[in-house]
């Protein structure tokens, strides 16, 4: 089963109704599939969360997998604002006025105060966000949501109780009716993690290229050539260290970052006590008034420029899962923040005595005695700066691929100890490659520089609209406080992308070409994965049908357990049909098994395992829903295998506990009551017995079945485009669906499933 087999989505389409056997109306008889999550009462929040040990210890790790980006802008900001040279000394005020206000209220104010706390049960990202609104709302689009999915622990929302209500309602109410809102919603998360994973692509470009280029200061003599050379193998380096997992990348690189952040705010202190102390009247935002008046259009260019000393943030709220929200806060407010603060005023404090300087600002600033230390520590500073975004990119699309907006690829979850740090092969191989052919092609951080600026801003802003979102239907905040946020943050992020836009032509469009492959790719699998879904859903095989197939002369029942795999969540897929017209024999015990992802990063595993018998009990047919949350390891400790049988004998002995204790209820009302009553309990404990001696028999097969052995059944179904659909359909179908399967991971190899006992079966859907 293909670990994209998800969809999380909601929809009004509720599960088959379920029916009360003629049962008492004393005894309350539970659906089969809401059963088992009701049987376990252990939850996620029942759970301690880390100790303040365990979030110090993140916290260090922290600083060297989320901070290298945003930690290393001090080294071109000034170069990359004032391009033309230093105008008027008041500018260098307005300029560090800007620096000053963009860091306080969009790392500072947004990510770490507002938007960490839009993260789903400890995971971050675009798609977290999606989550959120998801399980609020009805606005995903494939309709597998389940009356049992609301239960699992962790998938309530905390929601505020207040007089707004009438607001969220009205807006949850306007999403859930409009499938262009649930089109386009799913269209800007998708947008928002293809310019994320391009800030992966850029981010070890330029930081790469810029160190190794400042060695240009020392020798003249080197070519532009040389220099790619050396960085392209800096990269490839780089991207073959991350199998070893963010855990051990972290502490490895942690310890330079916290000497590097020690190191600029010293010098930043120390050039702001020598050069100039009155700097600090940049605080006074009257100066980015009076620089725009002098500069007009060239000061609105310039925030290209000024928008890279907060490159790399988005990387505090991806990377979350690594860590937890409290270390992220501890380590931006206690080390990354007053450093930057320092590091700029310093530089800016600098430059007022020395506007010749400002090409060169980061080193020309440093004490002649430091120069070559921190040559070093910058060189090793930026090559970890590539790691936040590489971490980010690999944990945010583990989320797209379970949320069925991805193509399937392997998982590998580096770390037992700490939860969510994964890696992933193919994905890393791919922003090698691309990392490597933009740096060959490019050679220099000018171009990179511009591209980068426009992927760093859409993601911002992106990021903004969904938290908006959030504000207004879950957390149900005060419309004042959501038209201050729109109003200082939107407006300043949307400054922003009108200056980076500018660029475009010199290469800004490079993250938007990246971004358009990446979203075709995402938008290809999930609406031919929709479609497929839809298929299935309207072809399903009733109860009726299937008893008729399974007790049909023509077809024999021989010994094992067969575990039929699909994607459909409600019924029995068309495929087991076409199976059984081509194959007239039927294991004695079938279990038909959905693999599902729920809009939650994890389920806990007592939750995990739905069943329910399918209508006629002595056919011995269950139907199975195994949940995952997002981040969910897929193959745990225990294989799959041994863990869905535990889960089913658990399942089968739990009816028969539940029909003596019916049983026993009846011995001791018969007791007391009258023969006139009597009688109605008798018939009904006559019931419970043959339905106790039905599901002992139906135990019994079940061992007997196991004793045998065990077959895997994997529908595979291939899709065409039906008869008289139009070129974009199958464009889309025929070569850009087809071409993505053939090329990525089977289905089998996601459970691990043993090939020995493995059967595939194929059938051709036409769309």
């Amino acid at each position: 089963m293909s670990s994209e087999v998800v969809g999380v989505e909601k929809s009004h389409q509720n599960t088959e109704h379920h029916h009360n056997h003629g049962l008492k109306p004393s005894f309350r008889r539970n659906d089969s599939l809401d059963m088992e999550s009701r049987t376990f009462t252990t939850s996620a929040h029942a759970s301690k969360g880390p100790s303040m040990s365990m979030i110090l210890h993140l916290a260090f790790q922290s600083i060297g997998i989320v901070y290298g980006d945003i930690g290393t802008s001090p080294l071109y900001v000034y170069a990359s604002t004032f391009t033309d040279g230093i105008k008027h000394n008041d500018d260098i005020l307005g300029v560090l006025s800007l620096i000053l206000y963009t860091i306080t209220l969009i790392p500072l104010v947004k990510y770490v105060l507002i938007v960490l706390q839009a993260n789903d049960n400890g995971d971050g990202g675009t798609f977290a966000l999606y989550s959120l609104i998801c399980r609020y709302a009805k606005v995903g689009l494939i309709p597998n949501q389940q009356v049992e999915d609301a239960q699992v622990s962790n998938y309530q929302l905390e929601l505020p109780k207040n007089n707004r209500m009438k607001r969220a309602s009205w807006l949850k109410s306007k999403l859930e009716k409009s499938y262009f809102a649930k089109l386009f919603l799913l269209l800007v998360t998708m947008l928002g993690t293809s310019m994320v994973i391009g800030d992966g692509i850029f981010t070890p470009c330029i930081s790469v290229l810029s160190a190794v280029g400042g060695i240009k200061e020392a020798a003249s003599s080197i070519s532009d050539d040389l220099v790619a050379g050396v960085s392209i193998g800096i990269l490839i380096c780089l991207f073959m260290v991350q199998r070893f997992g963010t855990d051990k990348v972290g502490y490895s690189f942690a310890p330079i970052l916290c000497v590097w952040f020690t190191f600029i705010g010293g010098i930043g202190l120390y050039n702001f006590i020598k050069y100039d102390p009155t700097v600090i009247k940049a605080i006074n935002p009257k100066y980015i008034v009076d620089y725009f008046t002098r500069n007009k259009k060239d000061a609105w260019i310039s925030l290209g420029g000024v928008v890279l000393s907060i490159t790399g943030t988005e990387a505090l709220f991806a990377d979350v899962g690594h860590f937890t929200v409290r270390s992220i806060q501890i380590s931006m407010c206690s080390v990354t923040y007053p450093a930057l603060i320092l590091a700029y005023t310093g530089q800016a404090s600098f430059l007022r005595r020395n506007n010749d300087f400002v090409s060169e600002t980061f080193y020309k600033s440093i004490p002649d005695p430091l120069y070559w230390p921190m040559f070093v520590l910058a060189v090793l500073a930026s090559i970890i700066a590539s790691q936040a975004l590489i971490s980010g990119t690999f944990s945010i699309i583990q989320q797209s691929l379970s949320l069925g907006c991805f193509p399937r690829v392997k998982i590998v979850h580096t770390s037992a100890k700490y939860e969510g740090q994964v890696y992933i092969p193919e994905i890393n191989f791919i922003l090698m490659i691309a990392c490597v052919v933009v740096t060959a092609t490019f050679k220099n951080t000018t171009k990179i520089g511009n591209a980068y600026g426009i992927a760093v801003v859409f993601v911002m802003t992106l990021t903004s609209a969904l938290v908006v979102l959030i504000m207004i239907m879950i957390w149900k905040t005060h419309i004042l406080l959501v038209i201050s946020y729109v109003l200082v943050i939107g407006s300043l992020e949307l400054v922003y992308l009108s200056s980076v836009l500018y660029k475009f032509k010199e290469g800004g469009y490079l993250p938007l070409a990246f971004a358009v492959v990446l979203m075709t790719i995402m938008y290809i699998w999930n609406d031919v994965y929709r479609r497929k879904y839809y298929y299935e859903l309207d072809h399903k095989i009733s109860p009726e049908k299937l008893k008729e197939i399974a007790t049909g002369t023509d077809l024999h029942r021989m010994p094992g357990l067969a575990l039929f795999y699909s994607e459909l969540v409600q019924g029995i897929p068309p495929i087991f049909k076409h199976y059984v017209a081509n194959v007239p024999a039927l294991h004695s015990v079938v279990v038909f098994v959905s693999i599902k992802s729920l809009p939650i990063s994890k389920v806990p595993l007592e939750e995990r395992f739905l069943f329910r018998r399918v209508e006629h009990g002595e056919l011995n047919v269950f139907r199975c829903v195994v949940r995952y949350g997002y981040t969910d390891v897929r193959n745990e400790q225990e294989p799959f295998e041994s863990l869905l049988v535990r889960r089913l004998k658990a399942f089968i002995g739990d009816g028969i506990l539940a029909s003596q204790r019916v049983l026993q209820d009846d011995d001791k009302a018969e007791e007391t009551m009258n023969g006139g009553e009597v009688d109605g309990v008798q018939e009904g404990g006559d019931e419970e017995r043959l339905k106790q001696e039905a599901i002992g028999k139906e135990m019994e097969a079940f061992e007997k079945a196991l004793g045998v052995g065990i077959v895997h059944l994997i529908g595979e179904s291939e899709v065409i485009a039906g008869r008289g659909a139009g070129i974009v359909k199958r464009v889309l179908i025929d070569y850009g669906y087809n071409f993505l399967k053939k090329n990525l991971r089977q289905s089998d190899k996601v459970f691990d499933i043993p090939h020995k006992r493995m059967v595939k079966v194929g059938m051709t859907y036409e769309l």
